[in-house]
Parts: structure tokens; C-alpha cells; sequence
């Protein structure tokens, strides 16, 4: 199958890196696309080539000459978020079936016209969810399955994001709401996406709470930060500031944004206590499913650990499952936990607490990402999935669903209808 990527930043390494290496055999990458045309020479010239002439290159506003000149089967979209609607459109009425980063785009009127790009062309998209493809992830889903649980009534599910890792989304292009929709659609879209998995279910009415009280310029303030600059780079303060960040100390970074800043002007080291973040860092959700079962959900970008809680309450017991991913920041370094950190208890009514042997895996994301490309990129030697994990528009729609009505929730102030959304912006959606 003939591919093309676009987007070269961080993202589409491990795409580039399947088709042109483990999946080589069943795939080809036939074009990169990049705004950054250093960006696009730096992708290029790390893909080894058997011969030929390697991969041809073209700058954004080439994508259509791309997709003429190379007839892909199939476009891989890795720019950022707010953009992406544009490539997936483009790439679907040129006739090419489509996989996509999550989240599938940022807002309403930018989800209609994927939806209806779509339905005129019948072509397919996939939403690549490695959450869905974790062992652990799959484990839980595969015990509510088999109903030990009973029937799912409730569910608590906290994530939180620590001072390294939670902060970085304050420096980048993330950091405003026009372009990514904020944390509770770029990254809680993985988080919701595994809630309608697990539960089998959409949200239906959604009542949500946030507000930036960490990444602030007060904070600055209170920590002896107030003469900051506007990046870490040229920043007087760096020295004395634990949430600075040096490209130079990094070589993925440098080389991929400090060393390419000329061309687009992309400063990859914002400082995360700028005025004019518009993004939150503190936010809790309740969501209403359509088949009743209700959520309460928190996401924290500056907690002193990294991690997961989720507790499923159903009629005949409990399961539970916690992840530490990182134990802590102290100093500006991040303590790995011991073995894989995780902890999985299934608490049947009527009978003591039982830890269960955590499903472990190989590879990036816990090994989910090897799972996930396998299925993305040699499907038929793969085979069928028990657990139904590969995501189309519908699944990358249902995701941001619950994140987008959460923003028109916090800007109204009151709990909002799903449907009442979609049908104010024409937007047609099954549920399952």
C-alpha cells in the first residue's frame, strides 16, 4: 500500500518509521509534507533506501501537486490539531483513505466537515487510539466483557499530568484553545475515546469545570519569576527556573525545532507562565451516557506525579486500576516507579479484594504502539481483533464530543445536550 505523510514533527517519526522499516515489505512511503522545509529534509534524509531516489518532499502548500504526482493509497495526517481538517478533507476528496492523529480535529464546525467530506466520498479514516492497545488498557475491557463486574453503573477516572510533561503543553502551539481545543480535547480525546470503549456507550449530557490556576503569570510571581522572557532560551531566569527548558541539551529537539526556527518562526521553549495561554490546567467533567452510566472525570496538568485512576463501579462489584508512570519531580528529574507501576483490583461483591497479574507489553506506550501499527499496517498477517480496537471517524468524533461539549459547558456555565450540539451545527452522528 503507497503512503504519504503530513506533517514531519515529532508525531510522524513513528509512522515513517513503520512504513519504511518494520512494515517496508507490504508498504511504501512515497512523500513527505511539511510546512518547515528543514523539518521535511531532516525526515528524508533518516530514511534508508534500497536504491532509487528516495522520498520526494513537498512544503505544505504542495499537498495537492503531492497527491497528483504520487497517487497514495492511503495519507497519514501528523500536523497540529486545528489543521488537521484540512488534510483529511483534501485527502478524502482526492480519492485517498485517510489515518489520522488523534484528536480528529479541535471543533463543531470543523467535525461537519469531515463528516460530510466523508459521507460524499466514502472513503475511510483511521484514529490512531494507542490507549485502546495497551495490554493493561485491553485487560479492563476484557474483564468488564466477561461481566464480573456485572452491569457498569459508574465510573471514577482521574489522570494527572506531572510538572514536566504537563507543562510542556504550555509551551508549545497546544497551549491556545483555537488550536488544539484545549487539554480536555487534545489529550483527555484518549482518555474519553477509552471510556466509550469500556462502557459501550457516547456521552449524552456533559457538565464541566476548569480554569488556569497553575501555568499563570501570578505563579511566576509567587516562585521569583516575574522578569521572564518570553522563551527559555534567551530567558534571564533560566538558571533558577525548574520548569525551563534548553533544545541545545537535547538532540531530537534541537535538531528538529532550534535548528529550523528560521523557516517558520515555531518557538518550541515558550515560557509555560505566559499571559496569553488561553488553555486551562485544572479540570473535573460529569458526563451522562446514552445508556445511563454517569462519569466523573479529573484531569490535573501539574501534579507531583504521572498517572492514571479509574475505578468502574457496577451491580455486582468493583475494578480498579492504577498506573504510576512517574513517581515524582524533584529537581527538574523524573523518578521512574519500579517494574511497570501498575496495580489492577477486581472486588466482586461478596467476596475479598483480588489483585490480578497486569496484561504486559513490548514497545512504546506500554506496548501498545507495536500492537496498534501491526493492525494499521499488516492487518491481514495481524488478523481480526477480539476487541473491536481499531477506531474509525465515528470513534474519532464520539471523543472529542465529550471535550468539545465540556468547553461550551465551562464557557455557559451549565451542563450541555450532546445532541442539542450536533443538531444546532447539522452534524448527523450514529451511536452505537
Amino acid at each position: 500500500m503507497k503512503y504519504v505523510i503530513v506533517g514531519t514533527g515529532a508525531r510522524h517519526e513513528m509512522f515513517r518509521s513503520a512504513l519504511t522499516e518494520t512494515y517496508a515489505h507490504s508498504n511504501e512511503l512515497a512523500g513527505l509534507c511539511d510546512t518547515n522545509a528543514g523539518r521535511l529534509a531532516l525526515s528524508a534524509g533518516r530514511i534508508e533506501r534500497q536504491g532509487g531516489n528516495g522520498v520526494a518532499t513537498y512544503l505544505a502548500g504542495e499537498f495537492q501537486q503531492m497527491l497528483r504526482e504520487q497517487r497514495p493509497d492511503r495519507v497519514i495526517v501528523t500536523v497540529p490539531d486545528y489543521l488537521h481538517h484540512d488534510y483529511i478533507v483534501a485527502a478524502m476528496r482526492a480519492g485517498c483513505d485517510v489515518v489520522t492523529e488523534k484528536p480528529m480535529t479541535t471543533d463543531l464546525g470543523r467535525l461537519k466537515a469531515i463528516l460530510d467530506a466523508q459521507a460524499e466520498t466514502g472513503r475511510s479514516i483511521s484514529v490512531t487510539f494507542n490507549y485502546r492497545y495497551t495490554p493493561a488498557r485491553t485487560q479492563l475491557k476484557d474483564i468488564l466483557l466477561s461481566g464480573a463486574i456485572g452491569e457498569i453503573t459508574a465510573v471514577d477516572f482521574r489522570w494527572h499530568l506531572d510538572r514536566v510533561h504537563g507543562a510542556d503543553y504550555f509551551r508549545r502551539w497546544h497551549r491556545y484553545k483555537d488550536k488544539s481545543g484545549g487539554l480536555l480535547v487534545h489529550k483527555a480525546t484518549h482518555h474519553f475515546d477509552l471510556l466509550n470503549w469500556w462502557i459501550g456507550s457516547t456521552p449524552a449530557e456533559v457538565n464541566a469545570f476548569g480554569r488556569r490556576t497553575f501555568y499563570t503569570p501570578e505563579m511566576a510571581d509567587r516562585l521569583g519569576l516575574s522578569a521572564h522572557s518570553e522563551r527559555c532560551l534567551t530567558c534571564p531566569l533560566a538558571a533558577k527556573c525548574d520548569f525551563a527548558m534548553d533544545l541545545r541539551d537535547d538532540e531530537g529537539l534541537r535538531e528538529l525545532y532550534l535548528e529550523n526556527e528560521d523557516s517558520d518562526h515555531y518557538y518550541r521553549d515558550r515560557c509555560v507562565f505566559a499571559g496569553d495561554i488561553t488553555i486551562e490546567d485544572t479540570m473535573q467533567v460529569g458526563v451522562r451516557y446514552a445508556n445511563q452510566v454517569s462519569l466523573n472525570y479529573t484531569l490535573c496538568a501539574y501534579s507531583p506525579w504521572e498517572g492514571l485512576e479509574v475505578k468502574f463501579h457496577g451491580t455486582g462489584g468493583e475494578l480498579t486500576h492504577r498506573h504510576v508512570e512517574v513517581h515524582g519531580v524533584f529537581g527538574g528529574k523524573r523518578q521512574k516507579p519500579a517494574g511497570e507501576g501498575m496495580t489492577t483490583v477486581l472486588h466482586q461483591a461478596g467476596k475479598p479484594p483480588a489483585e490480578l497479574e497486569v496484561w504486559h507489553g513490548e514497545g512504546d506506550h506500554g506496548g501498545a504502539d507495536p500492537v496498534m501499527l501491526s493492525y494499521l499496517f499488516d492487518a491481514e498477517k495481524t488478523g481480526p481483533d477480539p476487541y473491536n480496537r481499531q477506531s474509525t471517524h465515528v470513534d474519532g468524533a464520539w471523543s472529542i464530543l465529550t471535550g468539545i461539549a465540556a468547553n461550551h459547558s465551562m464557557a455557559a456555565g451549565k451542563a450541555v445536550s450532546v445532541d442539542d450540539l450536533l443538531n444546532a451545527n447539522g452534524i448527523h452522528l450514529p451511536r452505537p
